[in-house]
């Protein structure tokens, strides 16, 4: 089983938890940018993918494209070079922050926890119209 699902709109990574102290107490909570980003990442894969949710038990490849956009102030030579791959991105949010906040928005929603996912690839790229493009399959376990 295989889904594919896109979240347009520049890339976003998990923002570091904040906290406050409420009265004795210190209370922990997500930035309010990171949950609104959550948030749109579960609603587009429920949208495009129909609910589809991942056995319990199932090993998981996560593979994700993060599509930058290019700045408006860049040359036509250096342009062409972003969208032929040549120059990558090499800027926040680093990529570890880019899957973070994906697995950690479907969990409960494509598959129980993002201890399932097993082996994951992302890429950082240029694009004319920035996304972020995910795929989830199931994959076989492995024996030693």
């Amino acid at each position: 089983m295989k889904v594919s699902f896109t979240i347009l709109g520049e890339p976003q990574g998990k923002g570091r938890p904040r906290f406050t102290k409420v009265g004795s107490y210190v209370k922990t909570y997500t930035p309010d940018k990171t949950a609104a980003y959550e948030n749109l990442v579960k609603l587009e894969y429920e949208r495009q993918c129909r609910g589809v949710r991942f056995g319990d038990k199932d090993f998981l490849e996560m593979r994700i494209y993060a599509f930058y956009g290019i700045p408006k102030s860049t040359s036509k030579k250096k342009r062409g070079q972003m969208l032929e791959g040549i120059i990558r991105p090499s800027k926040k949010p680093d990529m570890d922050n880019v899957i973070k906040v994906i697995a950690d928005s479907l969990n409960n929603v494509a598959y129980r926890d993002d201890t399932q996912i097993v082996d994951s690839y992302i890429r950082k790229l240029y694009s004319e119209s920035p996304r972020v493009e995910i795929e989830i399959e199931k994959i076989g376990g492995y024996t030693q």
